[in-house]
């Protein structure tokens, strides 16, 4: 059956500069102001022996103008006569209240539905939030520039992805994920080498080997899990390369998509700004995170490992608790134990703790550690709850006015449960609720 894609979203996003570049030339009228396009534009299209047809859509606006329905009209058809959508949102704006609109409306279309996030040639940031991409409701987006084709071949491989991939895919979908991040040449690749036993990747002394994200099933110790290997972190100054940066937004997107994180070091460079960068991304996203200090075999004194160890912990405090160990892809050094560690982190993220004994083991010592405000007042503490949602470990407390707390107490509370419950190497997120409002608010 040959597919129909429709373009669709709001105005001055870019569909009709992605509808160009598609089509191979200018079809469609691009201009900087909005609402250029108002009728569907079709054009026949081939991509690798797969035939199409591409439909360029109006920008969906909301109004009770004449004109405004009627674009809305061109939206709705071209969203209903289409196989395929392809959903364009802004990176420069932002996700934006009609977006979530449109979102509702392709959803309720049940079509399949692809999320570009567009121009991400302009945009000047480090790191954009996926969390945020999420809350659209699309699990399939990808980053992209309709002007320069950055990410464009990843996106037209992925919607004509033949049904035996899909299968493999979706039977491996439930497997843990295990991302490999770091710097450039710190011994990623040779990572999954040493773990596989095989050449899989391309290991090579000059950096930026590897420049899109690599999945390999891994299947030893009675664990089966996917291992994706990544590029390397770039620098600011180097921002503005528009491979190495795609390449960046990537590794970010598959941290994101994983339960657990390596993060590997070089001995010789040590714990620096992109490091803490990435480390910062793994925490904010609550993946298990373990450090590797990797070519160790290169430091022959133990004492300038020990105090690189110090130097990583002092900069990654207040979380500390988790794995760091010294390893080496040359003679296996505290390999087989560290991804051993990891087993055990990704079966403790899945493992629910009672609540009946969590308010058991931390209510007395809520007890005894008592908050005093300046005005006489005391802040109390009468209930916690655990929660595992999507992964994530969350824990929910109660008290009588939780915009009083201080952060310092929250630090108490998470070394306080780290120290009576095994969450090493497991980011937590603690939340404080009004004890007030429990009955009438469903805890999620």
């Amino acid at each position: 059956m040959k597919k129909i894609i429709s373009i669709v979203g709001q105005p001055n996003v870019g569909k009709s500069t992605l509808f160009n570049y598609l089509a191979g030339y200018r079809k469609a009228i691009t201009h900087y102001s909005s609402g250029v396009t108002r009728d569907r534009i079709y054009c026949d299209c081939k991509w690798k022996g797969n035939k199409f047809t591409l439909i360029d859509s109006g920008g969906y606006v909301i109004g009770k103008k004449d004109l405004q329905i009627k674009i809305c009209e061109q939206f709705l058809f071209a969203i209903e006569e289409s196989t395929d959508v392809i959903f364009v949102i802004d990176i420069l704006s932002g996700i934006l209240p009609i977006d979530y609109k449109i979102s509702n409306i392709l959803q309720r279309s049940k079509k399949k539905v692809f999320l570009a996030v567009n121009k991400i040639d302009q945009y000047k940031s480090d790191i954009y939030e996926i969390q945020d991409i999420l809350k659209l409701g699309f699990n399939d987006y990808f980053f992209l520039s309709g002007s320069t084709g950055q990410g464009v071949n990843e996106l037209l491989n992925y919607i004509f992805s033949n049904k035996k991939e899909i299968l493999i895919k979706l039977k491996n979908y439930n497997l843990p994920r295990i991302t490999l991040v770091g710097r450039k040449n710190v011994g990623k690749s040779s990572l999954i080498n040493t773990l596989l036993n095989k050449n899989q990747s391309i290991v090579c002394d000059l950096p930026g080997t590897t420049r899109d994200c690599i999945e390999v099933i891994y299947n030893k110790f009675n664990f089966k899990c996917i291992l994706i290997d990544t590029a390397g972190i770039i620098k600011k100054k180097r921002k503005k390369e528009d491979l190495e940066y795609f390449s960046f937004l990537r590794t970010t997107q598959a941290i994101y998509n994983s339960d657990l994180c390596f993060l590997i070091i070089d001995t010789k460079i040590g714990f620096q700004k992109q490091d803490i960068k990435i480390f910062k991304i793994i925490k904010n996203t609550f993946k298990g995170i373990i450090i590797l200090i990797n070519k160790c075999d290169l430091i022959k004194k133990k004492s300038i490992l020990q105090n690189l160890k110090q130097n990583i912990i002092k900069k990654i405090y207040p979380f500390t608790d988790l794995p760091i160990y010294f390893t080496s892809n040359f003679s296996k050094q505290n390999i087989i134990k560290a991804f051993n560690q990891a087993i055990s982190i990704i079966k403790k993220q899945k493992q629910k703790i009672n609540t009946s004994y969590f308010n058991k083991i931390m209510l007395p010592i809520l007890k005894k550690k008592t908050i005093n405000l300046s005005n006489g007042r005391n802040l109390s503490i009468k209930y916690c709850v655990p929660i595992l949602k999507k992964g994530i470990k969350k824990f929910l407390f109660f008290s009588n006015n939780p915009k009083l707390i201080p952060r310092s107490y929250k630090r108490f509370l998470e070394k306080k449960i780290r120290s009576n419950f095994d969450l090493i190497g497991i980011p937590i997120q603690i939340k404080f609720k009004n004890k007030y409002k429990v009955k009438n608010q469903r805890i999620s």
